[in-house]
């Protein structure tokens, strides 16, 4: 029986390993599939440069990042395997998880199986990730591509908006598309983007396709009218997807408590789920910041309420 197993292996999942496995309780970690949904090392693993993490003044490669992170937990004895949680049983205790015919029992479940960020579903999309398309202008919106270009931003709510206001700071230009005719987003934030001498918003608008080349990238995006069905191009370096993230939560529908839109609901100032002895850490359940660093400090978070609950139940 494993003392505590975690679901994902992202920022959050590997510093839960970090912390339970220096308090000697040996985690073991389902990292995820490189062929399914919840990758080894999650989101960062498609991110080519990191600069906002501490302790990297120089920047570093995401993929590079999560091998770090990984070794770290593993030198002081956590253990990861490439698995992917398919069924499991909250129910008892102590808790089930299975992936693919193999099962393990565990005394405490940190989930950290992180959220997908949502794309149109155009080719080209995947075609130019990480060369010029991103989800996070946060994440890549100071880098040297966009810096003094133009960038084109996908969506109409919130979040586009403060993407777009965002990459006002640095790109040259910024194209909003939005297809309707008026942003969905809160009025006062729809109307610092459209008053922002930066950017300019293209209404009734969706891209039709991103190009660029192997070398560059990213060069340009066409649109289309929805209305009239008039085709143009927009020269640009970049492209960002703002339509929103879903939370990997499908396996946990009728197991833990889940928020109207999709991520998993903690308690105030915890990871503690509706299910004692289960825990959640990262972006499956923070809906607000998604970044690799309050991420890692939420698996933190997530590793000592663990700890503490375990060594509570067996006192």
């Amino acid at each position: 029986m494993e003392n505590i197993l975690i679901l994902g292996g992202g920022p959050a999942g590997c510093t839960s390993a970090l912390y339970t496995a220096r308090a000697g309780l040996s985690p073991l970690c389902l990292e995820g599939e490189p062929s399914r949904d919840i990758l080894p090392g999650g989101q960062l693993m498609t991110t080519t440069e990191v600069e906002n993490f501490p302790g990297y003044p120089k920047g570093v490669n995401g993929a590079e990042l999560m091998m770090d992170l990984k070794k770290q937990a593993e030198q002081f004895g956590a253990r990861f395997v490439y698995k992917t949680a398919t069924s499991l049983d909250f129910s008892k205790w102590p808790f089930t998880v299975e992936s693919n015919g193999i099962t393990w029992e565990a005394k405490v479940v940190i989930v950290a199986t992180g959220a997908s960020a949502r794309y149109l579903g155009l080719e080209s999309e995947q075609k130019f990730l990480n060369r010029g398309v991103s989800a996070c202008a946060t994440c890549d919106g100071a880098l040297p591509r966009f810096r003094g270009h133009t960038v084109v931003v996908v969506g109409g709510g919130d979040s586009a908006m403060e993407e777009a206001l965002f990459l006002a700071r640095f790109a040259s230009r910024v194209h909003v598309l939005h297809r309707r005719d008026q942003f969905r987003a809160s009025k006062i934030m729809g109307q610092r983007v459209i008053e922002h001498e930066k950017i300019s918003v293209e209404w009734n608008t969706v891209p039709d396709e991103i190009l660029g080349n192997d070398k560059d990238g990213v060069t340009g995006v066409r649109i289309r009218d929805v209305n009239t069905g008039e085709i143009r191009e927009i020269e640009c370096a970049g492209y960002f997807s703002a339509i929103g993230h879903k939370p990997n939560t499908d396996l946990f529908v009728g197991k833990l408590e889940l928020a109207s839109d999709g991520y998993l609901v903690t308690k105030p100032d915890s990871s503690y789920t509706s299910v004692d002895g289960v825990f959640a850490c990262g972006d499956v359940q923070d809906r607000v910041y998604r970044q690799a660093i309050t991420a890692a400090g939420s698996g933190c978070m997530a590793a000592l309420d663990a700890t503490r609950w375990l060594e509570a139940q067996e006192a």
